[in-house]
């Protein structure tokens, strides 16, 4: 099922609200094992939420809007 970029900027708002910077360790952790387990496609969607968590963590986004490309 898709997700929409907005929906994926608030979850990683909301990850990151409630967990902070371990917030991106635990999509890490999620992205590693998924790889190794051969489920890529939800590797990859781990991998991207780490990505999004880590930016919402360092302010780079604010996750109650969409982000745009510069």
């Amino acid at each position: 099922m898709p997700i929409s970029v907005y929906d994926l900027c608030r979850l990683a708002g909301e990850l990151a609200g409630e967990h902070g910077v371990q917030a991106r360790d635990y999509a890490r952790c999620a992205y590693y094992t998924l790889e190794a387990e051969g489920d890529l496609e939800r590797a990859n969607f781990w991998f991207l939420l780490s990505v999004l968590v880590d930016d919402v963590v360092a302010h780079r986004i604010d996750p109650d809007h969409l982000p745009t490309l510069q």
